[in-house]
């Protein structure tokens, strides 16, 4: 894996205030980052830097040459008086084909939604289409602010999964910007754990355990998050239950956001 984006010794002030101080990391190619930390810790300020957006720091920023990079926003403000189906809203991303369009819906599993009202989305249908658009240009960096914000629980599993699916078949780096680890963790290479500086960075079976993060998300957060490693001959569904009939056998670590999931297997 080779280094897309690095950041060193990267300080932002507001007002005499470090908003970051002193950051550190580096975003490799095919792996999945993601980015935690409460409220006005400076996680969107982060990505500004790393998007280009924000060019008042100190420190040093060095991007791969010719990188490109999908962001899909947090939020996406439209004005509700204007007609705008999903295919018009893609359009607007670029002179792409309708062939290019279609295949970027059909990426995100979102085809059926080609003529859809943009204002008539459901929370998971709004990011599939927001991802989509990122996509249409091949990215070599996906750039994601809380994506799972206002979609629920069964969805965040799906949309988590597909992420993953799309590095797999990409190779592309993901940077995740999120408040909580409950769902990402099973999804991600490496969590940043940010409070205006790193306060640590790692697996993130290692970041549950880590004194910072339970400072600062407390020792139910990390009660919450149940890892377990198992040998067995199934696979998951996308709600996490077990489905038999898989020939691979499973070795390696999931974590879920309640104990009925280790109860099922007798963990």
């Amino acid at each position: 894996m080779f280094d897309l984006i690095h950041l060193q010794d990267v300080t932002v002030k507001f007002h005499d205030k470090d908003v970051l101080s002193n950051i550190n990391l580096t975003v490799k190619k095919g792996q999945i980052t993601t980015l935690i930390g409460p409220n006005g810790a400076g996680k969107s300020t982060l990505v500004k830097v790393m998007l280009g957006l924000h060019k008042a720091y100190s420190g040093t920023m060095s991007r791969m040459k010719n990188l490109r990079i999908g962001y899909v926003p947090q939020k996406l403000k439209l004005n509700d008086s204007l007609p705008l189906t999903v295919d018009r809203f893609l359009r607007l991303a670029g002179r792409y084909s309708t062939q290019e369009r279609l295949e970027s819906l059909r990426l995100v599993g979102a085809e059926n939604l080609a003529l859809n009202d943009m204002h008539k989305l459901s929370g998971g249908e709004n990011q599939r289409v927001l991802l989509a658009r990122a996509l249409l240009q091949r990215p070599d960096l996906l750039v994601l602010d809380e994506p799972a914000q206002g979609v629920d629980v069964q969805g965040q599993i799906e949309l988590y999964t597909l992420i993953n699916t799309i590095r797999q078949r990409f190779g592309c780096a993901v940077f995740m910007v999120s408040h909580d680890l409950h769902l990402v963790m099973a999804q991600t290479d490496e969590v940043i754990c940010l409070q205006h500086h790193i306060c640590c960075s790692g697996a993130p079976e290692a970041i549950t355990k880590h004194p910072s993060y339970i400072a600062m998300f407390g020792q139910t957060a990390q009660d919450t998050l149940a890892f377990y490693h198992h040998e067995h001959h199934h696979h998951h569904d996308l709600s996490g239950d077990a489905v038999e009939g898989d020939p691979e056998s499973c070795d390696h670590s999931h974590c879920s956001h309640n104990s009925t999931h280790n109860q099922k297997h007798g963990h």
